[in-house]
């Protein structure tokens, strides 16, 4: 509306119809910037030749996101309540073009990384690393507006990296034929 010189939310509504759509193209907008970023540095790890780890895939996750740690930039706050209030990413799965076969690479690499474990398991916990980097860096973005941040950015998002980085790799509890883990009550 700032931008169109309006100063009511009729001319946003005439554009984007609701709230819903209205919020989606916004992030669609501004998820191609990390998703562009994204792409590269995947491209530039498997380039070296040498097998990625965990922590790399991760970190092709959160830093392409980092980008949008900006003042003007409410990209991450908007991640954040559509995850919240869509119990996840359902509607933005073909947003951005490149966006699934990237997201389609990671989770494969990761398989492969971890050849172990269920299947179910690892999808449960790089889409629980996803939202966790939304949500913690939506929250560094706040604290780093409000100059309370206590130490550097990167710090912060290197620590990030390797906290989710050993979720994803937490051991696995056995389950039993009814899907119950073993030993518990």
């Amino acid at each position: 509306g700032i931008a169109a010189g309006q100063k009511n939310n009729v001319a946003v509504q005439y554009h984007f119809g609701d709230r819903e759509t209205l919020v989606r193209e916004i992030i669609i907008y501004r998820a191609e910037t990390s998703e562009e970023i994204r792409v590269g540095m995947l491209a530039d790890l498997l380039a070296e030749g040498q097998q990625p780890e965990v922590a790399d895939l991760v970190r092709v996750f959160i830093f392409p996101l980092a980008a949008h740690l900006d003042v003007s930039n409410h990209y991450l706050a908007f991640m954040s309540r559509y995850i919240i209030e869509h119990g996840g990413y359902t509607g933005l799965d073909r947003s951005v073009p490149s966006s699934p076969l990237t997201f389609n690479t990671l989770r494969s690499l990761l398989h492969r990384l971890l050849p172990d474990y269920p299947e179910a398991v690892l999808e449960e916990r790089w889409l629980i690393m996803m939202t966790c980097a939304v949500h913690t860096l939506a929250r560094y973005q706040v604290v780093m507006m409000s100059g309370q941040l206590s130490i550097p950015m990167d710090a912060l998002l290197e620590d990030l990296v390797r906290f989710l980085t050993a979720g994803i790799m937490a051991p696995v509890e056995p389950v039993d034929a009814a899907g119950a883990v073993a030993g518990s009550v």
